[in-house]
């Protein structure tokens, strides 16, 4: 299966995202493998053994959302150096979002640009990270915060990967895949409701599905100036949910999912989501061992980080909210008091 991306508003930027076993790739430049200690004791040869290139070096780094910073960046960037890469050489991402991440941002640094190509190995990653050209790291501020939009050459989805995917790893990526359902397509809710991700068949048709609406998306808004933004649902309260606990908590996938249940509270609370369309997302999470609760500290405190999301601009908080499944609204109007009341609802309980 192939998915092509074609950037509306750049004629020369022209991708395809293959889902298929991984092919044998033939580079006539020197390439960097960037990968982590986890996914290279796994994956590292059988991507050696597909590739021919004119020089081929690893760069490895340590695992956890914790290293996704400007310092692990730089130290890609002086292992670059070292190995005499060139504009024309070529950097490959084997592993899930923060290398995927990582790869493309410092793609997009390295003497003002080369190329990269996407290997994910998560499900999260496959379905989502991998694909649209967001690249960044995180810093104090909050997640993402430094980066670029930085296009790869090509993805290429093998879900070969998956088979040594922790449960709670493969878990987290559901929360990505149910994301595009709600805010775009019921049919596809109704399908994932009824699929079994243990089944190749049904877990291709699934990642093929969540590829094809966010590129449908990023072909019509690269840079997230419109529609994009769409594909931020559950982002905005899971992002302060990672920043609060420091990103050693939850995985990024679960996080999304505690933010999907509070802007689902907060569409409820604004009648553009009935309790009923909410509980059948919420028994969706739960059926895939997402977390459903988080129980805040300080409501203030919470709502004052909700700033430091990119979306925020003019003072004013920016929500991706459900309408009902398969539709979106973005909404920068709502109350303060409207936000803190459906917060309060989370609010840690003294027991």
């Amino acid at each position: 299966m192939i998915v092509p991306i074609h950037l509306e508003n750049s004629l020369a930027v022209k991708y395809d995202v293959v889902i298929d076993a991984l092919p044998e790739m033939t580079f006539n430049r020197k390439v960097a493998i960037v990968t982590n200690t986890t996914v290279s004791a796994l994956h590292l040869e059988t991507l050696k053994l597909k590739i021919k290139a004119d020089e081929l070096f690893v760069v490895t780094i340590a695992d956890g959302e914790e290293y996704k910073t400007l310092e692990t960046v730089e130290s890609i960037l002086n292992e670059l150096f070292e190995h005499k890469l060139d504009r024309k050489s070529l950097l490959i991402a084997l592993g899930g979002g923060v290398i995927g991440d990582m790869t493309g941002f410092t793609a997009s640094l390295y003497q003002r640009g080369i190329g990269f190509v996407q290997v994910p190995t998560t499900l999260l990653s496959q379905v989502d990270a991998s694909v649209g050209g967001k690249t960044g790291v995180n810093n104090k501020y909050g997640k993402n915060l430094i980066g670029a939009f930085y296009q790869p050459e090509a993805v290429y989805i093998d879900t070969q990967f998956l088979k040594t995917l922790p449960e709670r790893e493969f878990s987290a990526g559901i929360a990505e895949i149910i994301k595009m359902a709600v805010m775009f397509d019921r049919e596809y809710f109704d399908y994932l409701n009824q699929a079994d991700f243990s089944n190749k068949e049904d877990l291709e048709k699934a990642i093929q599905r969540s590829v094809e609406l966010k590129a449908e998306v990023v072909n019509l808004d690269e840079k997230e100036s419109g529609i994009r933004a769409v594909l931020n649902y559950g982002h905005t309260f899971g992002h302060v949910v990672e920043n609060e606990t420091n990103y050693k908590t939850y995985l990024h996938g679960e996080a999304v999912a505690i933010g999907i249940m509070m802007i689902n509270a907060l569409a409820v609370e604004l009648a553009l989501m009935s309790q009923a369309e909410m509980d059948l997302v919420t028994a969706f999470l739960v059926k895939h061992n997402l977390p459903i609760t988080y129980a805040i500290k300080d409501v203030d405190s919470f709502y004052d980080k909700l700033f430091l999301d990119k979306k925020a601009a003019n003072n004013k908080l920016k929500f991706i909210l459900p309408q009902g499944i398969g539709g979106h609204l973005i909404r920068d109007d709502i109350e303060e008091s409207v936000i803190k009341k459906v917060l309060e609802q989370f609010l840690e309980k003294e027991i």
